[in-house]
């Protein structure tokens, strides 16, 4: 039974990508420094599989520790979860992002060459895209001119990666460009709990829903959308982790770097969002029409077509299914995952 060693993996993204590997026979290994996540969320990955997780509290960017994680653990595979995520606060705090993101790959790869493990998945991002692409987003497509410091992070990331698996061609990089995870685990056990103010919109119009916020700001009308608001491709956060379980049976098959988008392929514009939520779980919403936010473009959406080929992973989720998960999450948590 192979093991997999999780970065930041008591995160959103993370947590519900453990629940799937360990459903799927893996064994499960968890680092996080809980900057922007908590335990209590590998307790319930544990209670909804009813499988142990080696659980280490530690920051990815200290290799010492790492080093004791690796020594005290046969790992066959990494993925690389742990970064700063959030596009506007990346344009408020840029020397952070590139510190934190930039080192915990540095100390990853450091780590895993001194330990011998050859198997890297990378949660990268569409923001790579940048604004130079023609959407829908196409893997061979240049990486492009990014309109945040965020986005840079994961350009930066992806070319150490791509460079590094030159350099050992015994080594596999699976470079995962994420949409934009939104859902959460049907049992409601699971969820998006981010830490302070939310960044993305979804935790953000949960909040709302369950009266932690007054309002909801959708930031620009007046973009060239049908409805003037931005267009993203929502994918569910279960439908993404079950392509990470694509990628580790695949990241043992192959060698040098792949490159393979996670979404849908379909995009929703903020309004539609909000509105389904709306219907779905039958509610209405206090929002208000803001200011374009900087760093945001008009239309994000992806081709994943090469996913479904060489993985064979496709997304099974509908929208209704996003915006009801979101909200038996949040309703059955209202606080998170503090009590």
């Amino acid at each position: 039974m192979k093991t997999i060693l999780l970065a930041g993996g008591a995160g959103y993204i993370g947590s519900h990508t453990a629940v799937e590997l360990l459903n799927s026979g893996y064994n499960v290994v968890v680092v996080d420094n809980y900057a922007n996540s908590c335990p209590e969320s590998i307790k319930r990955v544990e209670k909804i599989t009813g499988k142990k997780v080696a659980l280490y509290e530690a920051d990815v960017k200290d290799k010492s520790k790492l080093e004791k994680i690796f020594s005290e653990n046969k790992i066959d595979a990494v993925i690389h979860f742990a970064g700063l995520k959030a596009v506007g606060e990346s344009v408020k705090m840029p020397v952070e992002y590139y510190r934190n993101n930039i080192d915990t790959t540095l100390s990853l790869l450091e780590t895993m060459k001194k330990f011998n493990v050859g198997n890297i998945i990378f949660s990268s991002s569409a923001t790579v895209y940048g604004e130079d692409n023609k959407v829908p987003y196409t893997e061979e497509m240049k990486r492009g001119t990014c309109t945040n410091p965020y986005g840079w992070t994961k350009v930066m990331m992806e070319q150490i990666l791509e460079d590094t698996a030159k350099a050992n061609p015994d080594m596999s990089v699976i470079l995962l460009r994420y949409f934009n995870p939104i859902g959460a685990h049907e049992s409601g056990m699971i969820g998006e709990d981010p830490q302070g103010i939310p960044n993305n919109l979804m935790p953000y119009v949960a909040q709302v829903a369950v009266g932690r916020r007054d309002h909801l700001t959708i930031y620009g009308n007046d973009y060239p959308t049908p409805d003037g608001t931005c267009r993203r491709d929502y994918i569910h956060v279960v439908d993404l982790a079950k392509g990470h379980v694509k990628a580790i049976d695949y990241v043992f098959t192959t060698k040098g770097v792949e490159i393979f988008n996670l979404g849908t392929g379909t995009p929703y514009s903020v309004t539609e969002i909000v509105t389904t939520f709306e219907r779905v779980n039958n509610m209405k919403l206090k929002y208000e029409y803001g200011p374009r936010r900087q760093g945001d473009l008009p239309e994000s959406y992806a081709n994943a077509d090469k996913a479904y080929r060489l993985l064979g992973w496709k997304t099974e989720k509908t929208l209704e299914d996003m915006c009801k998960d979101l909200w038996r999450w949040q309703s059955n948590n209202p606080n998170g995952y503090k009590k």
